[in-house]
């Protein structure tokens, strides 16, 4: 029972280096073609940048695994969970809504209700940390794995059956975007620079396999819990891990893998690899005890949501003051600075880093002011 209870280090600097990357990810500078490992598949595929929104989920999971209670009455968890949901996924909509006011030649207009996106990704957290808390609470470990893989098989079999044949996995053609455009209509939908196609790449559909993330997360920190600090711990964390990206890549040849639908093939590949990295971050810090540059990721996660929001709402603000006409200071800033000295995709990749750091300076500072913001 001591073990239950105790905290491990490791899972709070998994949960931090995810806020780490996922600031860097989202904050690429301008000016000249992303360093790629900073970029998204375009479609197919797999890059660094996809790991990092599944990972978080994962970590929605690990603390799912802590903060489960046998005795708080269903009225209570269902009225916690509800209230959690309703939160990040009204935050997560406003934060897309934001500024509420975009300019045109003659100066502002206001962002109308009929054309703001309604997922994203706070939504998508919001929807996988309801279903993900309702089936680890409600349901056995078992059956949470076979909860996941209903969802993965489920996802695969509904984009097959309802998708355009002979594109089942296309960006229009898949059932996906087909229902996203039915349920919430093509105005409510992600659109790539403003564009007029129409694809959401945190749709209502593949929610379904992101809840497995979840899943995989809360099973993965209960067993952590349960087994404790040792090498046997890690030895079954690295052995799951590679059977799942074996897993992966064999059925990625019949379900590709593909972030931007989230493919079953997708999910077992990113669990796979978390399961490793947390394997390798168990081993590191709670065996060895080498904790040198863990606080610098624990103080992500102390306020990640906090932190999370300020990263996507300053980046916007920086995009919407001009300096110039039509000239933002986002683009002026690397223009001036960062592409005049480090020209190219390296001036991207520095003007991220420089940008997660200024945001785990606000970070820091909140938490050395003792400010921690939960819901």
């Amino acid at each position: 029972m001591a073990i239950a209870a105790e905290r491990f280090t490791a899972l709070d600097v998994f949960r931090g280096i995810t806020i780490c990357f996922m600031i860097i990810v989202n904050a690429p500078g301008s000016g000249a073609t992303v360093w790629a490992p900073l970029d998204h598949a375009a479609w197919f595929g797999f890059t660094p940048t996809d790991l990092v929104f599944p990972s978080f989920l994962f970590a929605v999971g690990n603390a799912l695994s802590f903060s489960k209670k046998k005795l708080e009455t269903d009225a209570a968890f269902i009225g916690k969970i509800l209230k959690r949901t309703v939160i990040i996924f009204l935050l997560g909509y406003l934060m897309y809504w934001f500024p509420f006011f975009h300019r045109v030649n003659a100066g502002w207009e206001f962002n109308a209700l009929g054309h703001t996106r309604i997922m994203g990704v706070l939504q998508r957290i919001a929807l996988c940390y309801f279903f993900g808390a309702l089936i680890v609470h409600y349901g056995s470990k078992k059956t949470a794995v076979i909860i996941a893989i209903l969802l993965l098989i489920g996802y695969w079999v509904f984009l097959i059956q309802f998708g355009e044949p002979g594109n089942i996995y296309s960006m229009l053609g898949n059932a996906g975007t087909r229902l996203d455009i039915l349920i919430m209509g093509n105005e409510h939908l992600y659109h790539d620079k403003g564009g007029p196609i129409a694809f959401d790449p945190e749709g209502l559909l593949s929610t379904l396999t992101g809840i497995v993330n979840v899943i995989g997360g809360y099973l993965a920190g209960a067993f952590i819990q349960r087994k404790g600090k040792n090498y046997e711990t890690v030895a079954r964390l690295f052995i799951c891990g590679t059977l799942l990206i074996v897993l992966a890549l064999f059925w990625g040849q019949f379900f590709p893998i593909a972030k931007k639908l989230w493919t079953s093939s997708f999910t077992l590949l990113t669990i796979g690899i978390d399961l490793c990295i947390l394997g390798l971050l168990v081993y590191v810090i709670e065996i060895e005890k080498i904790k040198r540059g863990a606080g610098f990721f624990l103080t992500f996660g102390k306020n990640s949501l906090a932190i999370y929001l300020l990263s996507e709402l300053l980046l916007t603000t920086l995009q919407l003051i001009w300096v110039a006409p039509g000239v933002s200071f986002y683009e002026w800033i690397n223009r001036v600075f960062y592409q005049h000295l480090f020209p190219g995709a390296l001036g991207t990749l520095v003007f991220a880093i420089c940008y997660m750091l200024l945001c785990w300076l606000v970070a820091y500072a909140m938490d050395k002011k003792k400010i921690y913001v939960e819901i």
